[in-house]
């Protein structure tokens, strides 16, 4: 019975993984054509290479919180000090009415009725005083906390209560990309990364027409000539295999500056893309070799774009696939 039931659990947990792999659109490196650039990672980021782009909102840090301490019921100096005072005038007044044989003298040698009146009033005082010392003290609202003393009396002391610890917030400095914005501005003070992003949009459209048509010459300018001597390689070799990448219904979901730096006398500005696009290729014939017409693949992609120093033309240097 326990290995048909594990058979068959093995068997259901095989369907499910098969059917979500049937139904999810995948884009993986052996998709010999996807996109402008081959869906790869290409060309030069300067010094930072192809690692993962920063973030474009700074980080925030929280001091850990101090834990908070119950604190020990607590008595004054001077309501001790007032029920041992009161203590010692009772057992000073009854020993010396035995020494001395003060007001009860009368009855017959032993505890007179004053004698045993001071018993009882110590006897009352001593329980009163530990029952009050083991009664909860209640804390009060305003950050303190109250105990009570016989005879009225009362003590403020600091309320350390998880209420009354502050979360201590570590001030947040400018990101890696407000830094980076900030030297670009040094000598372009018109640099907006918004104006930016939009710019870049143009030349993503562009770049993949050029792409489409297997020839990056109408997008040229809008490259590095690194850029452009690789991209334009992988369009000759789609027109020797005969080949053509199509794009269709290209949504651009999402446009975000996420670097700006500077090196050796350049700007640098990264921008990430998140689109979706109908991405197959066919024969010449129109045929469909690879891909789907109907099914849109989505992608993220990082644009890099560089110029020199200063207010001038950016060209795209590098294009980075997400992860």
């Amino acid at each position: 019975m326990k290995r048909q039931f594990a058979a068959t659990t093995i068997a259901l947990v095989l369907a499910t993984t098969t059917a979500g792999l049937l139904s999810t659109p995948l884009v993986t490196g052996d998709t010999a054509w996807a996109r402008a650039g081959g869906g790869s990672s290409g060309g030069s980021r300067g010094s930072r290479g192809f690692s993962t782009p920063s973030p474009s909102s700074p980080s925030r840090s929280t001091a850990p919180a101090t834990a908070p301490t119950s604190p020990m019921p607590q008595r004054s100096g001077w309501g001790a000090g007032l029920m041992g005072g009161l203590g010692g005038l009772v057992l000073g007044g009854l020993i010396g009415s035995m020494l001395f044989g003060g007001m009860g003298h009368g009855f017959g040698g032993g505890f007179g009725f004053l004698e045993i009146a001071l018993l009882g009033v110590l006897a009352y005082f001593a329980f009163s005083f530990l029952r009050r010392r083991r009664e909860p003290q209640p804390a009060v609202a305003g950050g303190y906390g109250m105990s009570s003393f016989p005879g009225g009396g009362q003590s403020w002391q600091p309320d350390r209560s998880a209420a009354s610890v502050a979360t201590i917030e570590a001030p947040a400095g400018p990101s890696d990309l407000q830094v980076g914005v900030g030297h670009i501005r040094q000598m372009d003070a018109a640099f907006d990364p918004a104006r930016m992003a939009v710019a870049a949009s143009d030349v993503f459209f562009k770049v993949q027409a050029a792409w489409m048509a297997r020839d990056m010459g109408s997008a040229r300018d809008s490259l590095t000539p690194e850029m452009y001597d690789k991209m334009q390689a992988q369009c000759a070799e789609l027109k020797a295999q005969r080949r053509i990448n199509r794009l269709e219904n290209i949504a651009v979901r999402s446009t975000e500056v996420t670097e700006a730096w500077q090196e050796q006398g350049q700007d640098f500005v990264t921008v990430a893309f998140g689109a979706s696009v109908l991405d197959y290729t066919t024969d010449e014939s129109g045929q469909v070799v690879e891909g789907s017409r109907t099914e849109p693949v989505r992608f993220e992609e990082s644009w890099t774009f560089v110029r020199r120093v200063g207010p001038g033309p950016w060209r795209l240097s590098a294009i980075q696939q997400a992860g």
